[in-house]
């Protein structure tokens, strides 16, 4: 006799048949979809069709597109055509559709044309935990990472990428030319068959060659530099290692609970212009007036920073070495002390660097300071090595100096950065897979990011309160 536990018969009839809902755990993640979404008011969000007509085919209800599509990412199915498949089979999806399973078209379109209806929803669970108090007391960690679009390397062109592949065409066709010649020795049946497999190639060489002069004039007739011919708002940007095509997207986490406050998707592969914009979104998201943020050194820029200390926005980041000196053996810009008293430098050899003018560079008020002993100074050769060493000064410096001073009196910050949201970044590069985004043009790809952080922040807020408990919070 067997000691396995035995299945059931799959022929044996059912008397009395069993509800979906039995199959649905109280502690289930579906039901916090279920009353989330039950509880938006999705036409003041923007959804479309959300009031149907009385004549026609009837359509599918808004929220139940909704409730699949943040189903699947929070179980990362993402592709339209697999929820299609799940809506069939699986049954959570039945029981949160009500055994409605639409086709991947449907699916899709509720996607594409409820953009900004998706990442107001996202926004909403923001506002519950700002309403549940889980952002009272936390410090802001900014953050940029970049993901991969739909559009290969190869199918992405700027000025040096096309003239490099125009001249790697030449020297191929100039090479197959010259095997010509050299068939053209060899025997008759031989040769006749090289040729037509060179011809071919040559021919292949010049088709390639006419399509990358097309992508070239398309690039001049633009006020882009690159050319993305898959996703058009793509664009090539630098990591560490090798570059890749894809999106900058900015995050904006909690210290205290690993929440996404805030995010963007940018196609502009620098995290310097981006401090501001994601501290005071951040803020706003927040309700709060004042907020501590922190970034890294590729987040530092003058007129961002004293945009935030204006908006009453505390920042700490690094200050980058920018100059060449210090690898030069020769001082450093940290080692000249400004006396405001005075309005002075003091040089390491105590010679006093005074004002001499003003001048304005790039939009940018620069004070210019130096001394007239430099030239016999004995320290000169080990700080400048031209007549003397002079000192530009921005108008805001003072405001840089304290954000420096505050960053040293308070290191752990930049622990808590690396901490928080570089996790996060992390964990949702896993849950979307090697591919990244799997739609094109910068709105659609807004729309899946906001899909993403949606589903991060629920699995977040179920690790603090747990199911229940979330729910319970929904529904008051």
């Amino acid at each position: 006799m067997s000691r396995f536990i035995k299945s059931a018969d799959r022929f044996q009839s059912i008397l009395f048949p069993e509800t979906l809902d039995d199959y649905i755990e109280e502690e289930n993640s579906v039901r916090i979809i279920e009353a989330f979404i039950e509880g938006l008011d999705l036409s003041q969000l923007g959804f479309q069709k959300t009031k149907p007509h009385t004549t026609g085919r009837p359509g599918y209800d808004p929220a139940i597109l909704l409730k699949i599509y943040v189903y699947g990412y929070l179980n990362q199915i993402q592709s339209s055509r697999r929820l299609e498949r799940e809506a069939q089979r699986n049954v959570e999806l039945m029981w949160l559709t009500g055994r409605l399973a639409p086709d991947f078209k449907t699916i899709a379109d509720f996607r594409k044309d409820n953009g900004s209806a998706i990442c107001a929803a996202c926004r909403e669970f923001i506002v519950l935990c700002r309403k549940l108090k889980l952002l009272t007391k936390s410090t802001i960690a900014i953050d940029g990472s970049k993901f991969k679009a739909v559009n290969s390397r190869d199918k992405n062109f700027t000025d040096a990428k096309i003239k490099h592949r125009i001249e790697e065409i030449e020297q191929n066709i100039s090479r197959y030319l010259l095997q010509m010649d050299v068939a053209d020795r060899a025997e008759p049946e031989v040769s006749t068959l090289r040729k037509i497999r060179l011809q071919g190639k040559i021919k292949a060489l010049k088709e390639a060659a006419q399509k990358i002069k097309g992508v070239e004039l398309q690039l001049q007739n633009s006020d882009e530099k690159q050319v993305s011919l898959t996703d058009p708002d793509a664009r090539s940007m630098k990591t560490r290692g090798t570059g890749i095509v894809g999106y900058n997207v900015q995050a904006a986490v909690d210290s205290e609970n690993h929440l996404i406050i805030a995010h963007e998707v940018t196609n502009n592969g620098s995290d310097r212009s981006q401090l501001h914009s994601m501290a005071v979104k951040a803020r706003n998201e927040i309700g709060r007036k004042k907020i501590e943020v922190v970034a890294d050194r590729g987040y530092f820029n003058g007129e961002e920073i004293v945009a935030c200390e204006k908006d009453k926005i505390k920042v700490f980041l690094p200050k980058p070495q920018t100059s060449p000196n210090p690898t030069k053996g020769l001082f450093g810009r940290d080692e000249f002390h400004y006396l405001k008293s005075v309005n002075e430098y003091r040089c390491p050899a105590g010679e006093r660097l005074i004002w001499r003018f003003t001048s304005e560079e790039r939009g940018q008020v620069l004070h210019c300071y130096w001394s007239s002993n430099c030239q016999s100074c004995a320290l000169k050769k080990q700080c400048t090595t031209g007549k003397q060493r002079r000192i530009r000064r921005w108008e805001h410096e003072a405001i840089l100096e304290a954000v420096q001073l505050r960053l040293e009196r308070d290191p752990d910050k930049m622990k808590v950065r690396r901490s928080t949201v570089e996790h996060t970044f992390g964990t949702l590069k896993a849950w979307m897979g090697s591919t990244h985004f799997l739609t094109k043009t910068l709105p659609n790809v807004k729309t899946e990011m906001s899909l993403h952080v949606l589903s991060y922040n629920i699995k977040r807020m179920i690790k603090i309160l747990g199911v229940k408990a979330l729910i319970s919070a929904i529904q008051t």
